[in-house]
């Protein structure tokens, strides 16, 4: 056999489209798992609806040259992608901020990573539906599991804020959940760009009534210092701008159970920046919740989702 034929066979220099997705959800999910570190060492400095609203007007601009004549939304979609950037932006990041100056930064990817959990309870809530013995007993695991990071402070040293932050993480998460399923649903029918584009001003417009409150409280950006500087270059120009826009195309040429795989990544990356940037070290408690958590999710669903890669595999 020709050689050039077997190299071409066994590493394909022409990815498809979904090998194409897989490298930029990875690519997301780096940029996310590094998100809750940074933000939680940025908001020592600059306050939530501040870099809030700064990190989506940042993201609106340096998309709006390029987003501009792409945008071309129907009446009838305007309530949906407002929904959209309502639950994916306003409700996930102001509680994700919130609780990020209330709790560990390492907590926010682990229960983030607990969505397939939410997503099965709120099927028998909801859809009325009967789970399967395993499934039931792998979602029980996991919510155990939950229960242990949750409760983490209760339990190493008692009572404090970082419980009401954790709790603030599970809210993120429900927006996030509800996010994913309306972008799946109405991703296909706009370019990428031009939804991240109305989704971040969108959900700029939102934090101004809160942003307003703070500025007359503390100022607007009184003493910044490289850390705030970090969190607004950081959250418009990677972790909104790049990695929305990435999620949007990669979620027109995956399925959104497939993208779900890609969480996983998060509390690897949360861990490794945590560690020497917060000195947020993982307790046994956090460990076997974390544990439990990946187990509940491996039991019910039958699959492992830490592993990704696989996806990149050449799909004929």
């Amino acid at each position: 056999m020709n050689k050039n034929k077997l190299l071409s066979k066994n590493y394909p220099v022409n990815l498809s489209k979904k090998q194409q997705a897989v490298i930029a959800l990875i690519i997301t999910n780096i940029i996310w798992g590094a998100a809750a570190p940074i933000f939680k060492w940025s908001l020592q400095n600059i306050h939530p609806f501040t870099l809030a609203f700064l990190r989506f007007a940042i993201a609106s601009a340096i998309l709006f040259p390029f987003a501009i004549r792409e945008v071309n939304i129907e009446r009838k979609d305007i309530p949906q992608i407002f929904l959209l950037s309502f639950f994916g932006i306003t409700v996930n990041i102001s509680f994700f901020f919130l609780a990020l100056t209330r709790t560990a930064s390492i907590n926010a990817p682990i229960i983030g990573s607990a969505a397939p959990l939410f997503i099965i309870l709120a099927s028998v809530f909801f859809l009325k539906e009967k789970l399967k013995m395993r499934v039931l007993f792998g979602a029980c695991m996991g919510f155990i599991g939950i229960f242990l990071i949750v409760a983490r402070p209760i339990i190493e040293s008692g009572f404090d804020s970082s419980v009401v932050g954790n709790l603030f993480l599970i809210v993120a998460t429900i927006g996030s959940i509800i996010h994913v399923i309306l972008t799946k649903e109405i991703d296909r029918k706009h370019k990428p760009i031009a939804l991240a584009f109305c989704s971040f001003v969108i959900g700029a417009f939102t934090f101004l009534p809160m942003l307003t409150q703070e500025v007359a409280v503390y100022g607007f950006l009184k003493n910044l210092t490289m850390a705030g500087i970090v969190g607004i270059i950081f959250g418009g120009v990677f972790s909104s701008a790049l990695a929305y826009f990435l999620f949007y195309w990669s979620m027109q040429n995956i399925s959104a159970s497939e993208a779900g795989l890609f969480t996983y990544l998060d509390p690897i990356i949360a861990v490794l920046i945590a560690v020497p940037l917060l000195g947020e070290i993982p307790t046994t408690t956090y460990i076997v919740g974390s544990l439990l958590i990946f187990g509940g999710i491996y039991t019910a669903e039958g699959r492992v989702h830490y592993h990704p890669l696989h996806l990149l595999k050449k799909i004929d």
